[in-house]
């Protein structure tokens, strides 16, 4: 599938300055249609310019017009210079379908209640997602947060069990290093305070004796 360039700021555009359903902003900018309404309720999408379809010749106003005045039509990009470049630029990210996006929240969702030992990090890698997704969940910031529902990544297709166990092996030592680091900085902290404490003793028996 074809995307228009840079999608989000399309779609932007397509919000604030068209009639068009969230499905047929959705379907032609490649976003999840809740995404859309978060971008009409100015929860997503902020601070981002939006890019106008026509003056780049991706769109035209007749089809947007058309699509208006039928909200089954699905918007068709115009392809020129621009779109192909945009099919073949290697950096463009890869088309994921609806159904697999919203996968990956219930993943991450699934992966921080049942295995919080593994860092943001880890669990971004796991599902293919970024830290920044696995914070918004966590801290339950995320925008479709409502409609979040957590399942096993690996029952999902998300990751491999093998990439899991992975996952939980170098949780598990980068805990235990660290509780061993703890109990070694507690020790060090009691042993300063014992000597302290000896010197204030030695110190106060000092002075007794001169007396």
């Amino acid at each position: 599938m074809t995307l228009p360039l840079m999608p989000k700021a399309t779609a932007i555009w397509l919000v604030e300055n068209t009639a068009l359903t969230f499905k047929q902003i959705a379907d032609f900018s490649g976003m999840h249609e809740l995404e859309i309404k978060g971008i009409a309720d100015g929860e997503v999408g902020m601070g981002i310019k939006g890019l106008n379809p026509l003056s780049t010749n991706q769109l035209t106003k007749e089809e947007i017009d058309k699509a208006t005045n039928d909200p089954e039509h699905l918007l068709e990009l115009i392809q020129n210079e621009i779109t192909l470049q945009t099919e073949k630029d290697p950096k463009q990210k890869k088309y994921i379908p609806l159904s697999k996006r919203q996968e990956r929240p219930d993943a991450i969702s699934w992966l921080l209640r049942n295995h919080a030992e593994l860092k943001d990090s880890q669990i971004a890698k796991l599902v293919g997602s970024t830290t920044n997704m696995v914070v918004s969940i966590k801290t339950k910031a995320n925008w479709n947060m409502s409609n979040i529902r957590p399942q096993d990544p690996v029952g999902l297709g998300l990751c491999k069990q093998i990439d899991l166990d992975d996952a939980l092996e170098k949780a598990a030592r980068s805990q235990d290093r660290a509780a061993k680091k703890k109990i070694k900085e507690e020790k060090i902290l009691q042993q300063q305070k014992q000597e302290e404490l000896q010197s204030k003793v030695d110190s106060e028996a000092a002075s007794n004796s001169e007396e």
